[in-house]
Order: C-alpha cells, then sequence, then structure tokens
C-alpha cells in the first residue's frame, strides 16, 4: 500500500497530449500529477498522446512527484489500447475513470499485470455503493472522487457546503480507510476564486482526504498550505508525545496537554502529523 506519510496534498490534472504542459509540469510545487489520456484529450489527439506521454515520462525530471495516468475507460473505443500501450511506462500508478466495481479494476489488471498500482475515480452511483470491494481489490491503491460526474449522475445541486454530495464523499473515505489507501477530494472548478478553494480544501481535509486533485497551476500554493500540517498542529504533536512520555518513564499520574488527556491514540495521530511535516519538508 502507499504509506500515508508520501504527501498527496495537490494532485494537478495535465492534458498527456500537450507537450508543453508535461515540461512545465516538471518544475510545478505539486506532490502528485495525473496525466489525463481521457477528459483532457480531444478524441482526434487520443491515440497520439500515447506516445507523447510515453515519452515525457522516459525523460524523466519528474522528481518525488507521484505519477499517474489516467486511462480513458475501458468500455470507451481506447481504453483498453491505452493501458496495453503504456503498462510498461515508467509510472507509479494507473488512474481507471468510472470504477463501478471490482470487476472493472480486475479487467484492467488483466491487461497491465498483477505488479502495477491502480487507481480508481469514484465518480458513479455504483461506484459509491460499491466503494468498500473496489478499495479491496489487491492492486488498489487510491481513490479519486470525480465531484463533477457524480453531481451529474446524482442530479445534485452544486453547494458550497457540498451538503448534497457529502454521503458519498463519507463513503468513499470510509471505504479507503477501511482498506488503507489513498483517498483525493474533486476538483475546485472557479480556479480563479481563492477563498472558495481554500474553504473547500479545508473542509476535504476535515473530513480526511490526503489531498485534492487540481485543473489549474494557480490552486497549488493553497491546497499545499491546506493539507499541510500548521506549526501549530506541530507544536501540540510534539507536545503530546513528550507528555506521555514522561508519564510512562516516571509511572506517575496522566498526561495532559492544554486541559485535555492524551491517550496513546492521540499520540498516534500525533506521530502522523509530526512524519508527514517531515516528508513535506523533505520535498
Amino acid at each position: 500500500m502507499d504509506s500515508v506519510v508520501r504527501p498527496y496534498r495537490s494532485v494537478l490534472y495535465i492534458p498527456a497530449s500537450k507537450e508543453r504542459a508535461l515540461e512545465k509540469a516538471r518544475d510545478l510545487a505539486v506532490d502528485a500529477i495525473i496525466f489525463d489520456l481521457e477528459d483532457a484529450v480531444t478524441p482526434d489527439a487520443k491515440v497520439a498522446a500515447r506516445d507523447t506521454l510515453k515519452t515525457a515520462l522516459a525523460q524523466g525530471g519528474y522528481g518525488t512527484r507521484a505519477r499517474i495516468i489516467r486511462l480513458n475507460g475501458l468500455d470507451s473505443q481506447w481504453g483498453a489500447a491505452d493501458a496495453q500501450a503504456l503498462k510498461d511506462a515508467d509510472c507509479d500508478a494507473f488512474l481507471l475513470p468510472k470504477v463501478n466495481s471490482a470487476a472493472d479494476v480486475q479487467a484492467l489488471a488483466d491487461i497491465i499485470g498483477p505488479d502495477r498500482a491502480i487507481w480508481a475515480m469514484i465518480e458513479t452511483p455504483l461506484g459509491v455503493l460499491n466503494a468498500l470491494e473496489i478499495a479491496a481489490h489487491p492492486q488498489m491503491r487510491g481513490f479519486v472522487a470525480g465531484t463533477n460526474d457524480l453531481a451529474k449522475e446524482l442530479n445534485c445541486r452544486f453547494r458550497a457546503d457540498r451538503l448534497p454530495m457529502m454521503h458519498a464523499l463519507q463513503t468513499l473515505l470510509l471505504a479507503a480507510r477501511a482498506h488503507g489507501i489513498v483517498a483525493i477530494d474533486g476538483v475546485y472548478n472557479q480556479f480563479k476564486d481563492d477563498e472558495g478553494l481554500r474553504a473547500e480544501c479545508e473542509q476535504g481535509r476535515d473530513l480526511g482526504f490526503d489531498g485534492k486533485t487540481l485543473i489549474h497551476p494557480a490552486q497549488v500554493d493553497i491546497t499545499n498550505a491546506c493539507f499541510s500540517p500548521s506549526e501549530a498542529e506541530i507544536d501540540l504533536a510534539r507536545r503530546q508525545i513528550a507528555a506521555l512520555d514522561e508519564v510512562e518513564r516516571t509511572g506517575q499520574g496522566v498526561a495532559v496537554v492544554d486541559g485535555k488527556i492524551v491517550e496513546n491514540l492521540h499520540v498516534e495521530t500525533a506521530k502522523k502529523i509530526l512524519a508527514m511535516a517531515d516528508a513535506v519538508a523533505a520535498l
């Protein structure tokens, strides 16, 4: 499984057909890149995009960024050929759109082999309802919430609080956490609305997402900041660990920080926060 310590704060979609975009992505401060063969590539450019992407990945230069290829759906005329052409590409995972069941994941695994990591777009009602079985597939490593497609399928309204979407988001999160895989929030469409982006990032972070998918480089800085441990969180984590260590060393009393009892479960969370902070600092 992907380590929870590896940052996935910012996950940027890049069109796989655009050489300039593929070049610029090497210098962006993102944690992961989704090289998109699906929505970002027009039908007439899809076949050529495979070679363009494979060449860019072979050239390297993407550093520590996770490299994820979003294929076309296997139910399309391009998906199976995408997977066949790129199954040996230098990438970290393949992202399959509109996954409805574990059988969809297995269909991709049958093409790319048993040793390649697979991520799933959860963007249909059936995908949400089957999220637990999808997450359980042995090659599954991450979920991406496809909130635009899901909203269309649900016929729900776009609201700042995302209340109509909340059950679906929490369901896919529960499934991801049950099987220890990464969970990435959906995109924020208004890429010039910084305050709206910040609010949605904070909501996604508080729900438990590891990061957010992005449609524009202008969204990177806010997203990275929101999904990084704050100085206050780091300070509290250190004090919680120290307090429990002191109690265990002396064998006396109860660990208390800022008027609240500190137990082992709090220290486990504190250690995760510090590990993430170290991972972010190392980027």
